[in-house]
């Protein structure tokens, strides 16, 4: 991994080892950074303050052996990225300004495609998560990622079931609560499909109507016109003199008629003004026709006009015009079946609600009779972890209990409070000698029991739902003495299956790693490449002699150094 630009760090390389790897330097030396570095590639929250004064960007990337087959390769894939001999190269690039970007393969990918793969390949655990183990609901949910199965196939029949009941609940609350609400809806909706029944519109109607009323209201202008167009077309039989268009036309083809075989195209010529002629007696025929049957009615014109006026009231309240008015009354006739089928509905929904219900407490009885066995062998495991980290007589064991409500699901014959993850309060206790009462481990467990306890924990978690890495932020803190060699020895051991990282303070713990890595500043204050050593051989004894008496050439610090060495060594 490459840290460049990250707090203290100027320019950093560091190189894990592929088993147990321990990071150590004196308090402020920049041991955080490398742990803030790894969650930074692994999709955690940048912030901008990360990134040394001075500089415009801080940038991280590191090379990370992804097993062959693995889901996260199939995801990294997905994600466009390209592997290099089984290796993925993931960066992560923040500015001052608070900007970031993630690159995984050689592809630009959001930063939650990071968190994603990070599921996969690492736990980290801090101090920050010694804190969360005690919220009750970290305690349930670790119970549950350890009883694996068992828990998860009766949890997700559970979700589905309280997803439904919350939306029944949701639809039967609106139906109930907005009553009046909906009835006053109905009334209007009423009101109105009674009123468009009354008028009977159909479609189009109005546009029929509007064309007659201009035809009714013009009548008489429309018969003296249709007149006049015939006399001058077909001719005046009150003035037998008079010249029309027919009768000029009919001339014409006859002067035609007379020479026309003896030119083709006259021929032609006096076709077309044949056809002429049939033309203008059709229309002549149609405007004598029209003329008579056009009748000024005034009684008409008033039945028009008021149907109009029906017809623009409901227009005025429903739609622009006798088509919209049509489609509302479909919309509000369906609407109007719908309102008034709410005390059906409300029958319906409540039937519903209570076999939801009753349903439902069967399966939190499930799940809570899956999570008791689950936490018998996750305690037992548990107990038996803290023996080997020098708490011998530490007990841990799991309370499960449930509230009683009334309006709640019945679990064990009582009706109880439930949530989207059952009806189980999970709550971890620790009797950390024998005849202490167990209790709560945010009151019963001191500072270095609860890293021990934690530590414990993420042992039993490797051996049902393990990771390739693990990182230990200073989980260690509060611990010394036997405890702390336990620790190490117990990391050691976790470390032949999976990748370990530890920063830490005690030279107990970084005695056990493969790998020690010293992190050192130089005299501006900052972490150069040369700043993150790999220690061996004397240099790792100074180190060690530094972390046990604070002098690097003390005989006696020295001689302990070399004796916790050969300690570890002889362990493995």
């Amino acid at each position: 991994m490459r840290i460049r630009s990250l707090g203290v760090i100027d320019d950093a390389v560091v190189e894990l080892s592929p088993g147990f790897t321990a990071v150590t330097g004196e308090t402020g030396a920049g041991k955080t950074m490398v742990v803030t570095s790894l969650g930074l590639l692994l999709g955690g929250r940048a912030d901008p303050a990360l990134v040394r004064i001075g500089a415009d960007r801080a940038v991280v990337e590191g090379r990370i052996t992804v097993p062959a087959g693995a889901p996260v390769a199939a995801r990294a894939q997905e994600a466009g990225a390209e592997l290099d001999d089984g290796e993925l190269l993931i960066s992560r690039t923040v500015s001052a300004e608070g900007r970031s970007r993630a690159h995984v393969g050689g592809r630009s990918v959001p930063v939650g495609v990071l968190a994603e793969l990070a599921d996969e390949l690492v736990a980290v655990h801090g101090q920050t998560d010694q804190q969360g183990l005690l919220k009750l609901s970290r305690q349930r949910q670790a119970l549950d990622r350890y009883a694996g199965d068992s828990v998860a196939v009766p949890l997700a029949k559970y979700a589905e079931a309280y997803r439904r009941l919350r939306a029944v609940a949701v639809e039967l609350d609106e139906i109930t609560t907005r009553a009046r609400e909906r009835a006053q809806e109905a009334d209007l909706l009423r009101f109105g499909l009674d009123e468009i029944a009354a008028v009977e519109p159909r479609a189009g109607e109005d546009v029929e109507l509007a064309e007659e009323a201009e035809r009714l209201g013009h009548a008489e202008a429309l018969s003296s016109a249709a007149t006049v167009a015939h006399a001058a077309l077909a001719g005046n039989p009150e003035d037998p003199e008079g010249i029309d268009a027919a009768t000029l036309v009919a001339g014409a083809q006859r002067a035609l008629d007379a020479v026309r075989s003896h030119d083709p195209a006259l021929a032609a010529l006096t076709d077309r003004i044949g056809e002429i002629g049939i033309l203008l007696g059709d229309v002549a025929g149609e405007l004598a026709g029209y003329a008579d049957d056009l009748d000024a009615d005034p009684l008409r014109l008033a039945a028009v006009e008021e149907r109009r006026a029906a017809l623009t009231t409901l227009t005025r309240k429903y739609g622009p015009d006798v088509a919209a008015v049509l489609a509302w009354a479909e919309r509000s006739g369906a609407r109007l079946s719908e309102l008034d089928g709410d005390d059906e509905r409300i029958g319906e929904l409540t039937a519903e609600r209570d076999g939801l219900r009753t349903g439902l407490g069967g399966l939190a009885q499930a799940l809570t009779d899956a999570r008791s066995e689950a936490a018998e062998r996750f305690a037992a495991a548990v107990t038996a972890e803290l023996a080997s980290l020098a708490m011998p007589h530490a007990r841990v064991s799991f309370a499960l209990r449930q509230t009683e409500d009334p309006e709640g699901v019945e679990v064990g014959g009582r009706p109880v409070a439930y949530g989207p993850a059952g009806a189980d309060e999970v709550e971890l206790l620790l009797a950390p000698h024998p005849g202490a009462p167990p209790r709560p481990i945010a009151k019963g467990a001191s500072g270095g029991e609860l890293s021990r306890v934690m530590l414990a924990v993420e042992v039993v978690f490797a051996g049902t739902d393990p990771v390739p890495t693990y990182l230990f932020d200073e989980v260690d803190a509060g611990v010394g003495g036997k405890a702390a060699v336990e620790i190490g020895r117990r990391l050691a051991r976790l470390a032949r299956t999976a990748q370990v990282v530890v920063v830490t303070h005690l030279p107990q713990v970084a005695a056990f790693a493969d790998r020690q890595l010293l992190v050192e500043k130089t005299d501006d204050g900052s972490v150069t490449r040369s700043g993150v050593k790999v220690l061996e051989g004397e240099d790792r004894i100074r180190e060690l002699s530094r972390m046990l008496a604070g002098q690097e050439d003390s005989q006696t610090a020295r001689a302990h150094a070399e004796e916790l060495l050969e300690t570890a060594r002889s362990d493995a």
